[in-house]
């Protein structure tokens, strides 16, 4: 069944991400903006990552499209997603399609539309389109058909995406600190994106894994301790001061201190909220998504600005990023929107603004963490998966139905279900159970003042669903 989750659909190639599928939802794609559009030319940016047919996958969506007479800006190489956001502003365009899974395993590849702001497009559009294409499945499928080139133009993304960065960071700022980076480019579309600006801008990097492997080395292009090892022995190695890391498709980042130590994504977000608003001086309203650190609200409640809070999913925080009620929104994977840039998560971005913020501050992310603590309480969070079976998914959806009061003798002062269960305690300690929208897993997560706490919070919450 085709589905789009969290992050647009994504499935295993061969089984139900084929070329049959792709077609179907293509023309469920261009069915969707020749109704929305239907008094005006319609034109569509599409891209690829660096997984295996990602490229196969882009030019036969160029095909469809062209045969149903909507210009199509094909991406020549593959590209981050945010690059492409940033040409559907530019060229004025109806929408994106971006063939990715993400940080997804290498077997796995997707599909993502972002409408014509820019941003991923909301389970309001992406129903519609679901609901197309389960009535093209009913019918024969599209054909694999020759394109009308008239109606395919190939353009660049890279120039016009790092002209726009150039003047988002001070890399001046950068350059004077004489801060040596690591890169891993974890084989993805940030090669030559990533690293060129920091070169080009005369800021010494070293850099690892900045060509194309499909499988990506053997691990999954995501931003985690355990596959960015190599970094972290390239920065011991180099004496670098700083590591960025970005996922497959560019819009995740991770950060590694000089010790070498991956820096959880909450407290990122958390720094650079508290280097933007501190230091920066930006004010206006502040969001998250139901998973994302309690810092976020300390940091909020110390400058009296409004807090929204959000499902899972970047698409949220975008909405009302377009609608100009924050400032900043972050979510615990790797995921932010900031006043001035795009509706699209972009992890180059992040992680050239973690460079600015050390830089500007004279101090290492250690110093930066203990200044973050000093201010607003230290925070222990954690999260683990687990298969999501039928008897699992009965009893979370109960638990939705009808959650505890108390959780082992802690008092429950708030529930949230925007996003599956989130159990709220004193001192803004939590407890979340919710379904993953993208792989068959429960997602837990919690968070407290001590690793104890947290620990103890994560293990009553999995204990539900025993």
């Amino acid at each position: 069944m085709i589905k789009f989750g969290t992050s647009g659909w994504r499935a295993i190639m061969g089984e139900e991400f084929t070329f049959h599928n792709v077609r179907i939802v293509v023309q469920a794609i261009a069915d969707y903006l020749k109704k929305a559009f239907a008094d005006s030319p319609i034109s569509v940016v599409v891209n690829y990552d660096t997984r295996f047919l990602s490229e196969r996958y882009a030019s036969e969506a160029a095909r469809i499209l062209s045969l149903n007479r909507i210009h199509v800006y094909l991406a020549d190489r593959d590209a981050p997603s945010q690059a492409q956001s940033y040409q559907i502003l530019r060229r004025k365009a109806q929408g994106g399609i971006n063939f990715t899974a993400s940080f997804n395993p290498p077997e796995y590849n997707g599909l993502k539309f972002n409408v014509e702001t820019g941003a991923p497009a909301l389970p309001g559009v992406t129903g519609l389109i679901e609901k197309a294409a389960r009535v093209l499945q009913d019918r024969d499928a599209p054909p694999a058909v020759y394109p009308q080139e008239e109606f395919i133009e190939k353009i660049d993304l890279q120039a016009d995406y790092l002209a726009f960065i150039q003047e988002k960071i001070d890399f001046e700022v950068i350059r004077k600190s004489r801060l040596k980076i690591g890169v891993d480019l974890l084989y993805g579309t940030s090669r030559e994106y990533l690293d060129g600006i920091l070169e080009n801008n005369g800021i010494p990097i070293e850099e690892i894994h900045g060509y194309v492997d499909p499988y990506f080395g053997g691990v999954i292009p995501s931003c985690t301790e355990e596959n960015l090892r190599e970094l972290r022995t390239l920065l011991k190695a180099k004496k670098c001061q700083l590591g960025i890391a970005t996922d497959a498709d560019g819009d995740r980042f991770g950060i590694l201190d000089h010790k070498g130590n991956l820096v959880e994504h909450n407290i990122i977000i958390s720094l650079l909220l508290d280097y933007l608003v501190r230091v920066k001086g930006l004010r206006g309203g502040l969001a998250r998504s139901v998973a994302t650190t309690h810092l976020v609200d300390r940091i909020a409640r110390a400058y009296d600005l409004p807090l929204f809070k959000t499902p899972v999913g970047f698409k949220y925080l975008a909405d009302l990023f377009l609608r100009q009620e924050i400032i900043f929104g972050g979510e615990e994977s790797a995921c932010m929107a900031i006043k001035g840039h795009l509706p699209e998560k972009d992890g180059i971005f992040a992680g050239l603004l973690v460079a600015e913020m050390v830089a500007a501050s004279g101090k290492s992310l250690v110093g930066l963490q203990e200044d973050l603590f000093a201010r607003y309480g230290r925070r222990e969070g954690g999260q683990k998966n687990i298969s999501l079976t039928p008897e699992r998914g009965r009893r979370l959806r109960k638990l939705i139905k009808n959650p505890p009061a108390r959780l082992d003798g802690r008092l429950v002062m708030g529930v949230e279900t925007l996003d599956g269960l989130k159990l709220d305690f004193d001192n803004d300690d939590w407890l979340l159970l919710r379904f993953s929208g993208t792989e068959p897993l429960v997602r837990c997560y919690a968070e407290a003042d001590s690793r104890k706490e947290m620990e103890r919070l994560m293990k009553l919450g999995l204990e539900k669903l025993a």
